[in-house]
């Protein structure tokens, strides 16, 4: 072989057990132990035709340790709807986050909000993580709006029915794999 082609296959090996190495890590934690049981990051923009401004955040996680008990997720999320300068914004720490293959059902408390008669209300939240077509749903649909309605149980909302903004969608759902 020569000179070019040994440096050619010596870099493609390193690139090789780079990629697997990472992949490794990516299933572990930095402690040496297994991934988390199930999680949803990520934010996006909701998309309508008249220009509302709808923003949803999320970082949602479920311990390894908590794998079978989804109402021992931690984190919070985040939502906003304005529309011609007027709306609302609500910050909820989390009480439960199941998800399923690319789905994720999260729920919360509100614990920061304008949003009058909201604090201290259960909000669920729903994402389908489909790459660049992400979808989203909200348990207020069927509940009316956060604090002016019924609260939805612990991890309930509704389907994913809403569209994401185009080019504003970065969800990413770990799939919750209980023991049963």
């Amino acid at each position: 072989m020569n000179r070019r082609m040994k440096t050619a296959a010596l870099g493609a090996a390193l690139l090789l057990t780079a990629t697997v190495a990472a992949g490794a890590a990516a299933a572990s934690d930095p402690g040496g132990g297994q991934r988390e049981a199930a999680a949803l990051t990520g934010k996006a923009k909701l998309y309508r035709s008249d220009g509302d401004d709808i923003t949803f955040s999320f970082d949602a996680h479920l311990a390894a340790e908590d794998k079978s008990i989804p109402m021992k997720a931690t984190g919070t999320f985040e939502f906003s709807h304005y529309l011609n300068g007027k709306g609302a914004w609500a910050k909820a720490k989390v009480d439960c986050l199941v998800t399923g293959g690319k789905v994720a059902v999260v729920s919360g408390v509100v614990t920061a909000s304008d949003l009058p008669g909201a604090k201290g209300k259960r909000v669920g939240v729903t994402v389908h993580d489909l790459g660049r077509h992400d979808r989203l749903g909200y348990s207020w649909l069927s509940t009316g709006r956060p604090g002016a309605g019924n609260e939805p149980p612990k991890c309930v909302s509704a389907a994913p029915f809403e569209k994401v903004k185009k080019g504003t969608g970065d969800f990413t759902v770990v799939p919750w794999q209980p023991e049963l």
